[in-house]
């Protein structure tokens, strides 16, 4: 573990500074719980301004609504405890429903109130006169954290995420760089028996799951940033990249079907790759845009000399020109917004070269079955834990209800939340200890505020160091706010041992009950995540190729990025080798998306063979849908992309776009549901139809 950096001591700092600043004032303001105020400022603070600006706005919004609630449904059902925890775990659960269903920082807000109900209202069951107060203090105090956390972030060295994107940025396209010099690499007189499939770059595991971690980070820019140029232009780079994973996909396919034909991949093709391998390294933004035009030109004549063809090894050609056409035109407007992401004010205005498939869409997969079950567990667990603390009659029992509320609510989101409510039970425990040296031995030789600070001070820059740290993000978290809280500092020293040792009694019940629960409810995990995302994948193939929900490509095209965003990290973690099938779903169902745009540009025969490649594609996905698993592609599909071939090929157009189109789409879905068959046979007969009979 590396000492911290200069940056590490530095946001502690001010994070040190906010909290003690918020607790000054709430005590000078003599607020009932002070200590909550400092609390709020480690909850929300953040080493990006923007996203302190961001959590803070979502955390007012939060914190109102779930007051507000308290407010309003205490005093109606505080003479029937059951009902009332009913409504409250209907109404965490349903709040932390829309929260899972909300992938923005804006989702923060959900989650908050969602438990911020029963932070407020339990507590005060036995007092119900008294909420509008404890929710005015507790608003009150919230807000002055939130406030304190804002301002020094602002003012104080802020951190801007504009540097942060460039950073991810710089780092992705290198690993994109690499897959593509790896690809695009053909070692002179390389034949089939000499050109082996290529070894699975590491880097291809972070591709897509570092494009979806991008999508936090421009969420945070418009909070960091009054350029909303600068939000539009990450937008459509973050597009632009994810285009590139099926591209890349794609061209390691047809490439490998160019050496599976027996023969060297024809020298001219070799060349150019190799040419545009070393454009992509090239880091002179200048030099990469002056080079575009002479690419082009060289595409376009090798594609006039040795892709015009009806052969097989003709249409891999040109099926791989086509994606180097689309790399290099992508590659470019990545370039080119990387570099006005990079510079404060932008020297050149851009206009996208690639312009083949509408990149704009921002459609999230959710799985919403996972989503209703992960709510109703936690609606479960916090009904029975208030069950179990009003039969039991605990005084202080209030507090397991409510951090089992917060553990069920962190973790939600998680695949197997097990594992991290264990490691909150830990630090949790870890707190107490921690808070029970200062609170007893340290914190009473403290007669004035500036000796409480001095003493604070070594705990809490060393814990803030950790905060920059994504792997301790979540530990800092908890041992910052679980000590601030259980501190309970007040305007003076009056701690009661038995007060102390019932809340934290509380605290380790609440969430050992959580943690008990999901395990008793929820053993599944990973393997089931990534089985529902396989299927719904299966799901939107078969709805594809039979012409539904077709209405918006570019919404179509984001849902299937998302999902493979959210595969890939999860086939990482759990050891799985299905990158590749994978990669060919998902250029599956570009090519369905082409062949549904295009089919109705073709001339009649040929428009009716490709619909006939559709709907094997659909029976193909329903059949997997039933078996619950892919089964083996149909030798009839096979035959049916071949006559639709012939039939385009003989519509005499095709210098067309549309058939220019269905051809390269057909050709993928054979090199990529077919990757062991033999060469296409421009000339042979059509094949027969179910009770057909040869003339």
């Amino acid at each position: 573990m590396k000492l911290p950096s200069w940056r590490d001591w530095l946001f502690s700092a001010k994070a040190f500074l906010a909290a003690m600043l918020a607790l000054y004032i709430a005590m000078a303001l003599e607020l009932p719980r002070p200590y909550w105020a400092m609390a709020t400022v480690y909850v929300v603070s953040h080493p990006l301004t923007g996203a302190t600006r961001s959590k803070a706005v979502y955390r007012i919004g939060g914190t109102l609504l779930g007051a507000s609630a308290a407010v309003i449904l205490l005093p109606l059902f505080v003479n029937a405890p059951t009902l009332l925890s009913l409504v409250v775990a209907l109404w965490t659960g349903s709040l932390l429903s829309i929260s899972l269903l909300d992938r923005t920082p804006r989702s923060y807000l959900f989650m908050l109130s969602a438990y911020t109900l029963p932070m407020i209202a339990l507590p005060t069951l036995n007092n119900p006169e008294s909420i509008f107060d404890v929710a005015l203090a507790r608003s009150e105090e919230i807000l002055l954290g939130i406030v304190c956390a804002s301002v020094v972030s602002a003012l104080l060295w802020p951190g801007k995420v504009a540097p942060i994107i460039s950073a991810r940025i710089d780092s992705w396209m290198q690993d994109a760089r690499s897959w593509a010099g790896e690809l695009l690499a053909l070692p002179d007189g390389a034949t089939s028996g000499q050109d082996k499939p290529m070894a699975m770059h590491a880097s291809r595991h972070k591709l897509a799951a570092d494009i979806l971690a991008l999508d936090q980070f421009i969420s945070h820019l418009s909070y960091d940033t009054t350029s909303f140029a600068m939000v539009k232009n990450a937008r459509e780079l973050r597009g632009r990249m994810s285009m590139l994973l099926p591209i890349l996909s794609s061209l390691t396919e047809t490439r490998q079907a160019l050496v599976q034909q027996g023969e060297s991949v024809p020298e001219g093709l070799r060349v150019l790759m190799r040419r545009v391998a070393e454009w992509m390294a090239e880091p002179r933004l200048e030099a990469c845009r002056k080079a575009v035009p002479g690419l082009q030109r060289d595409l376009a004549s090798l594609k006039q000399e040795m892709a015009s063809g009806d052969d097989w090894q003709s249409l891999l050609l040109a099926h791989a020109l086509a994606r180097l056409q689309s790399l290099i035109n992508l590659w470019l407007d990545c370039r080119l917004l990387q570099q006005l992401l990079a510079e404060e004010h932008p020297t050149f205005s851009w206009k996208p070269a690639y312009r083949h498939w509408p990149v704009g869409g921002t459609a999230r997969h959710f799985d919403y079955g996972m989503v209703a079950f992960s709510s109703l567990q936690a609606s479960a667990a916090i009904f029975i834990a208030s069950q179990l603390w009003i039969q039991l009659g605990w005084t202080d029992g209030s507090g397991a209800v409510i951090m089992a509320a917060i553990a069920s609510c962190f973790f939600a989101a998680l695949d197997e939340p097990a594992p991290m409510m264990r490691t909150f039970l830990i630090w949790a425990l870890v707190s107490i200890v921690l808070t029970t040296v200062l609170l007893f031995m340290v914190i009473p030789a403290a007669y004035t505020f500036e000796m409480l600070v001095a003493m604070l001070a070594i705990p809490f820059l060393l814990v803030g160091t950790l905060f920059t740290r994504p792997q301790f993000t979540m530990i800092a978290m908890m041992l910052t706010v679980n000590t601030a809280t259980f501190l309970s500092l007040q305007g003076a020293y009056d701690t009661d041992f038995t007060a102390f040792f019932n809340g934290n009694v509380a605290t380790v019940v609440g969430v050992s009950f959580a943690l008990l629960f999901s395990l008793l409810v929820r053993p599944f995990g990973i393997e089931l995540a990534i089985r529902r995302l396989r299927r719904a994948s299966w799901h939107d193939l078969a709805r594809m190729a039979s012409g539904r929900g077709l209405g918006d490509y570019p919404q179509l095209t984001a849902r299937m990025l998302d999902r493979l965003g959210q595969l890939i990290p999860r086939l990482a973690a759990n050891g799985h080798d299905q990158l590749p099938l994978v990669f060919s779903e998902l250029r599956t169902g570009f090519s369905v998306l082409h062949l549904q745009r295009d089919e109705n540009k073709l001339p009649d025969s040929a428009g009716a063979g490709v619909q006939k490649v559709l709907d094997d594609v659909a029976v193909h996905y329903r059949q997997a849908l039933a078996l619950r698993h892919a089964p083996r592609t149909d030798d009839r599909l096979l035959q049916h992309i071949d006559a639709a071939l012939r039939q385009v090929l003989g519509s005499g157009q095709r210098s067309s776009h549309a058939v220019l189109t269905v051809l390269n789409a057909l050709v993928e879905l054979r090199i990529t549901l077919f990757p062991a068959a033999g060469s296409f046979a421009p000339a042979a007969p059509l094949p027969l139809e179910h009770g057909e009979l040869a003339p």
